[in-house]
């Protein structure tokens, strides 16, 4: 049981540590010109498979011509993520600075 205990630990760590990550930039028109930002989290289920509700950056721009959307995994969506991915969904934020 002691060897099992130390497998998982390491298993824990390991996991935290060596996740992949990495965020999407796209620039629409000149890009963010000031540092109003919105954020909102996607959520997917079947780990990242099917979109559960959708996150309109355009509606969230609100009518801006010049923004950043920014898409990542964040540190709350890793942690979300290890108590919710047991069952299969997982979240990403979007964030749109306009």
């Amino acid at each position: 049981m002691r060897k099992f205990s130390k497998i998982f630990a390491l298993l824990l760590v390991l996991s935290f540590t060596l996740n992949s990550c990495y965020t999407l930039e796209h620039t629409v028109g000149d890009g963010a010109q000031g540092g109003q930002t919105e954020d909102a989290r996607q959520w997917y289920v079947l780990w990242g498979l099917v979109p559960m509700n959708e996150v309109d950056s355009k509606q969230m721009a609100g009518g801006a011509t010049d923004y950043t959307i920014t898409t990542q995994h964040t540190f709350v969506d890793y942690v979300i993520g290890f108590f919710t991915g047991i069952v299969s969904i997982v979240p990403k934020t979007v964030k749109v600075t306009k």
